[in-house]
């Protein structure tokens, strides 16, 4: 198959490699599609520390499966939904209360095994999620990820019933979870530096886009930030009414300038970060999707791009998500 692996810090090759063996509880899936998330550029430029010689990057995969166990309840031929969650223990503290995102023991797709920038990939069955025949694999891969991570986040940041919400970039996460907060009933400004997103955001109905770190013109209820840019941390508490949450989407932040206690904090404003998901943040997700006709805006490239696709999304030349078909 072909298959593109991590070389190097900031190095993408297009390879021949060994179709991969699935192992006793696992899937072997024919991927059809897999978004390009800005996770993919930090395992590429080792801003997270390498798992694993030359991986496959890639953990927003839908594809069919090829072979399947018979007791794994999934048949040849079923979409299957390959996320970023790959396999918890099961048996810490935190897999019993609930919380498998923050299992110690915690693996990981296109990090810790080899993901979608491939032609096949092998998942745990249980851990692979049933495609719903309501969406089209390649319009909701992104969802895999960048929608269940901002589900998360979204949950996190605590967004009252017809509350006001500020987004702070705008790229594959973002736009998905605007999508989710108006469609229950949230005010949503955006703070991104593209003009493109700021167009797109005005499009998907958010009340207002403005630059990076301007001022929204009301007081936020709630936060999210996106963009993995520790400087906006500060104008986005500084947004935030008193008893305020910012949640802090990324799974890497560049350095926090340091905090003015009364300026930032004060009035029991609170700051959070997202870890990865829960299989059931997914599965809420998914189902909400469909209830809602939750759709990312799609940049299609060819599987032979994945390079120059990663290289726009570092340049913020793409609006949305980019997907990779096969």
């Amino acid at each position: 198959m072909r298959a593109w692996e991590v070389a190097g810090p900031g190095r993408l090759e297009l390879v021949q490699r060994p179709d991969p063996e699935p192992g006793p509880d696992e899937l072997l899936v024919r991927v059809i599609a897999c978004g390009v998330c800005r996770t993919d550029l930090h395992v590429l430029d080792h801003d997270l520390p390498p798992h694993r010689p030359r991986v496959v990057p890639g953990h927003e995969a839908v594809g069919e499966v090829l072979h399947a166990h018979a007791d794994s309840g999934v048949r040849p031929g079923d979409l299957v939904g390959v996320a970023w969650l790959r396999r918890t223990c099961g048996t810490c503290p935190d897999c019993r209360a609930g919380r498998e995102n923050l299992c110690p023991r915690s693996e990981y797709t296109g990090w810790d095994a080899d993901g979608g920038y491939a032609e096949l990939l092998t998942v745990p069955a249980a851990y692979a999620y049933p495609w719903p025949a309501e969406l089209d694999p390649v319009e909701a891969a992104p969802l895999l990820c960048a929608g269940i991570i901002g589900y998360r986040a979204l949950r996190r940041a605590e967004v009252p019933d017809g509350g006001v919400l500020g987004l702070y970039g705008f790229g594959g996460s973002a736009h998905l979870t605007a999508q989710v907060a108006l469609a229950q009933g949230a005010r949503v400004h955006v703070m991104t530096r593209s003009a493109d997103a700021r167009d797109l955001a005005l499009r998907l109905g958010c009340h207002s886009a403005q630059g990076a770190a301007e001022a929204p013109p009301e007081p936020l209820d709630s936060a999210i930030l996106f963009a993995p840019a520790g400087e906006l941390v500060l104008p986005a508490l500084e947004a935030l009414r008193p008893g305020g949450t910012l949640a802090v989407a990324g799974i890497h932040l560049t350095e926090v300038p340091p905090l003015d206690y009364r300026r930032h904090l004060f009035h029991e404003k609170q700051l959070r970060s997202v870890e990865a998901n829960t299989r059931e943040d997914g599965r809420e997700l998914l189902a909400l999707a469909g209830r809602i006709g939750l759709r990312a805006t799609v940049d299609r490239r060819p599987f032979e791009a994945a390079d120059a696709a990663l290289a726009d999304l570092r340049a913020d030349k793409v609006t949305g998500a980019a997907v990779l078909l096969r």
